[in-house]
Formats: structure tokens, C-alpha cells, sequence
């Protein structure tokens, strides 16, 4: 039986960006193309929602950490969702939003970064995967003005430059630089802070998945969104590391033993402001 050939946009020269080509040839597959199932209801009555980010530069690269709670208005939709993760060998992305739309935003970008490398032969530039990664989220803009937001934190480390580097975006595609350190999401605000007083020039890379996780430990304690570490459940934050070698997950052993010193630490705190 002789298969039935491609249709011709699959075989026509063109764009060497996989949503462009998906725009063209199956717009409705986009994930800003979709369309709210109940008409009037609000996004975060419809989708789990995820939080928090948080990043921060070091010498040597940049450390991505999220917690794991995706919560559905007042209620805790999940509490092992995963937020960070690889875009390619040597960058990462954070999810916060709404997370069914955000996944398949990530995935999409994945594809995207990878058609493209297929099609010229070539990396594109941490700058080129930002301005990518910016285009789809302004795609999705229909649906963030109906609730259904999608607001990612991109990170990696720039080969040209050798150094991590870390963008964040706003609902309309909005690109923009940041230094140090950030964060995003409904806890962002107190992760941010304590980012503010534990981040220090010279952290090596121990030092900064410490402070990541430390930040969400914050962030914790004041958002009802944003997830603790689960000691019974053994559920920690998903962290991710970028360097020169390229992406790699902190393992969870690693992460309960960094889990378990924030924590001993937070009780000494307490244990000696009581004495």
C-alpha cells in the first residue's frame, strides 16, 4: 500500500520558525488559538493555575528554581506540578499562569527551538530564543485578557557571551532583561525580597540552588499559591542548573538534603527569638 504524499506546505521552503509554519498550515493547534468551553466563566475558574519562579545569576551560570503547587481559584489543584523546564542544552523555561496552556507553550517552544537549529544548521543566540519566546506569548494575548494568562521566566547561558542571563515577559510579549536575580508568579513578591538579601556576587553553584530554594521557602510562607517543600510527602521545588556544559536537574536527594537545612535552620531561628 503506498503511503499518501505529504501535503505541500510540508515540502515548500519557508520560514525556518516551526510557528510560523504551524500558523499557516494548522493555525487551531496554537495554543493562543483556543477558545474558553464556557462562555462568561473566568480562566481561573477553568485551569489550575501555577506559581512561583524564581531565578538568579552566578559565575558560572544560572540556577531556575519553582515550587510545586498549581491551585484552581481557593483550591490546591495539585501539589507535584512541574514549572521549570529545559528548552534546549543550554537554556530553561519557568511557567506561571495558567498551566495546561503553559505547558503547551513550552512544548511548542522546544519544537521551536529545535526546527529551527534543524533548518539552518546552527544554535540560535540566548537574545534570538528571548525574542522567539516573546512572539508566542503575545500569540496567547486572546486568552490572558479572558484569565487565561501565561507569563514565563527564561533563562540560560549566553555561549557568546559566556555568562547566564535571565528574561522575563509581561501578557503582551513584552521582553525584558533582568539582572541578578528575579521572580515570577503570585509569590514572586516575597521571593523576590528574599532574593534581594540572600543573593551575593561569587555564589557557586551550591550557594545559588540554596538561595533558589530558600526564596521559594519565603515565598511559601506568606502565598497560599506557592508550595513549601513536603517533608512527609517528600515533594521538593524542580531546580535547574545552566552552565557552559548545559542544562542539568538538581536531583531530589540533593534538594531534601537542601530542603532539610533551610528548614533546620528556619527552626533555630525560631527556637532562639522563644529563649
Amino acid at each position: 500500500m503506498t503511503a499518501a504524499p505529504l501535503p505541500s506546505a510540508f515540502t515548500t521552503p519557508g520560514s525556518s520558525s516551526f510557528t510560523d509554519f504551524l500558523g499557516a498550515h494548522a493555525p487551531e493547534l496554537l495554543p493562543g488559538r483556543r477558545a474558553l468551553q464556557q462562555p462568561g466563566a473566568s480562566g481561573e475558574q477553568l485551569a489550575p493555575h501555577g506559581t512561583t519562579i524564581v531565578s538568579l545569576t552566578f559565575p558560572g551560570g544560572v540556577v531556575m528554581a519553582g515550587d510545586r503547587r498549581a491551585t484552581a481559584g481557593s483550591m490546591i489543584a495539585s501539589r507535584d506540578i512541574e514549572k521549570v523546564f529545559p528548552a534546549d542544552a543550554w537554556s530553561c523555561v519557568g511557567i506561571a499562569g495558567s498551566a495546561g496552556l503553559a505547558v503547551e507553550l513550552v512544548r511548542l517552544f522546544q519544537v521551536e527551538l529545535e526546527h529551527y537549529e534543524k533548518i539552518e544548521g546552527a544554535l540560535l543566540s540566548l537574545d534570538g530564543k528571548a525574542n522567539r519566546l516573546a512572539t508566542m506569548v503575545r500569540g496567547n494575548l486572546g486568552l490572558a485578557m479572558q484569565g487565561l494568562a501565561v507569563v514565563p521566566l527564561f533563562a540560560g547561558y549566553d555561549l557568546a557571551r559566556q555568562t547566564g542571563r535571565i528574561f522575563s515577559y509581561d501578557v503582551t510579549g513584552g521582553r525584558y532583561e533582568e539582572h541578578e536575580h528575579h521572580a515570577v508568579g503570585s509569590g514572586s513578591l516575597f521571593a523576590r525580597g528574599a532574593l534581594k538579601k540572600l543573593w551575593r556576587p561569587g555564589l557557586d553553584t551550591d550557594g545559588a540552588v540554596r538561595v533558589a530554594v530558600e526564596a521559594l521557602y519565603d515565598a511559601a510562607d506568606d502565598d497560599s499559591a506557592t508550595g513549601g517543600p513536603d517533608v512527609v510527602r517528600r515533594i521538593w521545588p524542580v531546580v535547574a542548573v545552566v552552565t557552559a556544559e548545559g542544562y542539568v536537574r538538581v536531583g531530589e536527594d540533593e534538594l531534601g538534603r537542601v530542603a532539610a537545612a533551610v528548614i533546620a535552620d528556619r527552626t533555630a531561628e525560631q527556637e532562639g527569638r522563644r529563649r
